[in-house]
């Protein structure tokens, strides 16, 4: 079993599927991807986010306001949580910083990603992080707001293995895209083969990033497979070992996503103590 612990669900490019939605998740079933977690961009988002979770049993969702995104009213703690709680979200985001790209000053992306870890908290749900050239700045507020026992995951992760080493340390996992694939990756591939690999996740943030082969396409979830293929490589173990440790990684994390497990795998994660 693989899981996508991160997909942009409303935003997939459906031509290939002529349009249906549901026909991209069955290919995704078809190779053995059997949980998808639907990311938020927006608060405008989640409501729609929602409706597709509860048409399909293996979709949980987030709720978030991604720091690119420019809102003409920048959301407070508690509408944060109010919108994540009255659609059931799993996780919180996706939040945090991006110094890369320009369009939202850094002090406005700042202070809503504080916002975002203090919602968080206070639902005791794990935060889903973009982080990019915002090193110090997102560990700090990992530092000041979030805790170790609820923890989150830096998705879609770019930077070092030092950042990659402190935010384990504080209770994060790393999540590993289809830019492990690219040709021009070797320090991605070298995180793959140094982060402990009960600290892993794969996604494919699609519609975003497809996996070498598929690279240049519209990403689909289906692909998240390819993903974990390139770690088991890279690691020399099994792409059955990559499956199995990164599905019971993402339970362990989005505990709220339990009960939407398949049964069998809870059974599993019920022998192995995790729920």
């Amino acid at each position: 079993m693989f899981v996508d612990s991160h997909c942009h669900l409303d935003r997939l490019d459906l031509s290939a599927h002529d349009g249906d939605l549901n026909a991209a998740l069955e290919a995704a079933r078809a190779r053995h991807v059997r949980q998808f977690l639907a990311i938020a961009v927006t608060l405008e988002d989640v409501p729609g986010l929602g409706e597709i979770a509860r048409a399909h049993d293996d979709v949980v969702i987030s709720a978030g306001v991604h720091p690119l995104h420019r809102v003409a009213e920048e959301p407070t703690v508690e509408a944060i949580k109010e919108c994540a709680e009255a659609h059931e979200a799993v996780a919180i985001g996706e939040t945090g910083l991006d110094y890369h790209y320009e369009g939202v000053a850094p002090e406005v992306q700042h202070e809503r990603f504080r916002r975002h870890l203090i919602a968080a908290t206070e639902l005791e749900l794990p935060v889903i992080i973009h982080t990019r050239e915002a090193r110090e700045d997102t560990l700090a507020l990992i530092r000041e707001h979030t805790d170790p026992a609820i923890g989150g995951v830096l998705h879609c992760f770019t930077e070092d293995l030092d950042m990659a080493r402190e935010a384990v340390r504080h209770g994060f996992y790393i999540s590993l895209s289809g830019i492990v694939t690219f040709r021009n990756a070797k320090a991605i591939r070298e995180l793959a083969r140094k982060v402990p690999l009960d600290r892993l996740l794969i996604e494919t943030d699609s519609p975003y990033l497809a996996p070498v082969p598929h690279r240049g396409k519209p990403n689909e979830p289906q692909w998240v497979v390819e993903v974990a293929e390139c770690i088991a490589e890279e690691r020399g173990i099994s792409v059955d070992e990559v499956a199995m440790q990164t599905t019971s990684n993402f339970y362990r994390l989005f505990k709220a996503a339990v009960p939407e497990a398949p049964s069998d795998v809870k059974e599993s994660l019920a022998q192995s103590g995790l729920i």
